[in-house]
C-alpha cells in the first residue's frame, strides 16, 4: 500500500499529470491500483496546515511508502515518520531545506527529484528586465504561506540591484489577497511582474494571467501552461 500526499485540491490538482506518469510506471513494473497495489490518496486542498494530520493518517495506515509532492508536503511527510520511505517529487534544494543530508548520500527516509525552481526565478527577472527596458520597478508575487518562496526574496533583491531596478514583494495566499496585490502592483506602477511558482499560485493561473493582461502588465512565469491556458505538466514548490 502507497501513500500520496498533494498539498493541492484532488478535482484540479495540478500534479496530475504527474499522477498519471507516476501510476503509469509502477504499471510498467507490474503494479496496477486496484489489482495488486493500493494507493491512499491525501489532498490538502491548499490548506498546508492541514498536511501534518494528512501525513499522520497514512503513517497510521502504515503504508509501505509515501510519495509527496512539493516542500510542504515533503516536510509533513518526514515529521510524520522516520522509518517509512519517502519519495518527493519536485522540491528546491532538499538539502538546504534539511530534507536531506546530501543529493549524493540523501540518508534517512528521504529521496527524490530536486528541481531548480528559486535558481531560476533571478534569472527570469533578469529576462523580463531586458524585454520591458522602460521597466524602472519589477514586482514579485509570491505566497508566504510556501516555505520556499520567501527564501527567494534577497536573491530577487540581487537580481534587481543588478539590472538597476527596484523590487516590490507583493505576497498572496487568498483569491483576495490576489486581488489586493494587483491593486497594488498598479499603485506601485510596476512594469513588469515575476510570479513565483507554488501549489497555490499554481492553481489560480488562469486569474492571475486574465489580471496581468487586464492591467496590461508583462508578466513572467515558472511553467508556460500559464501562457498556453492548460493544465501543467508538473508543479513547482
Amino acid at each position: 500500500m502507497l501513500g500520496y500526499l498533494s498539498p493541492s485540491s484532488a478535482p484540479t490538482d495540478p500534479n496530475l499529470p504527474f499522477l498519471a506518469a507516476f501510476r503509469r510506471g509502477l504499471s510498467e513494473t507490474g503494479y496496477v491500483d486496484g489489482r495488486n497495489l493500493r494507493i491512499e490518496y491525501r489532498f490538502a486542498e491548499e490548506h498546508y496546515d492541514r498536511l501534518p494530520a494528512l501525513a499522520a493518517d497514512l503513517v497510521g495506515r502504515n503504508v509501505d511508502l509515501i510519495v509527496t509532492i512539493a516542500v510542504p508536503a515533503t516536510r509533513a511527510a518526514k515529521n510524520a515518520t522516520s522509518t517509512i520511505p519517502i519519495v518527493f517529487a519536485n522540491v528546491t534544494d532538499p538539502v538546504g531545506l534539511g530534507l536531506v543530508a546530501s543529493l549524493a548520500r540523501p540518508g534517512g527516509n528521504l529521496t527524490g527529484f530536486s528541481n531548480i525552481a528559486s535558481e531560476l526565478t533571478p534569472k527570469r527577472l533578469e529576462l523580463l528586465s531586458d524585454l520591458v527596458p522602460q521597466a524602472r520597478v519589477i514586482a514579485l508575487l509570491l505566497n508566504p504561506t510556501n516555505p520556499t518562496t520567501e527564501q527567494l526574496i534577497p536573491d530577487m533583491q540581487e537580481a534587481a540591484r543588478a539590472k538597476g531596478v527596484r523590487l516590490d514583494v507583493l505576497k498572496a495566499s487568498t483569491e483576495s489577497e490576489i486581488d489586493a496585490a494587483f491593486a497594488t502592483l498598479v499603485e506601485l506602477h510596476a512594469g513588469g511582474l515575476v510570479v513565483a511558482g507554488g501549489p497555490f499560485i499554481t492553481s489560480r493561473r488562469e486569474r492571475l494571467v486574465a489580471l496581468a493582461s487586464r492591467h496590461a502588465v508583462p508578466a513572467i512565469y515558472g511553467l508556460r501552461s500559464f501562457a498556453e491556458g492548460r493544465r501543467p505538466d508538473h508543479l513547482w514548490n
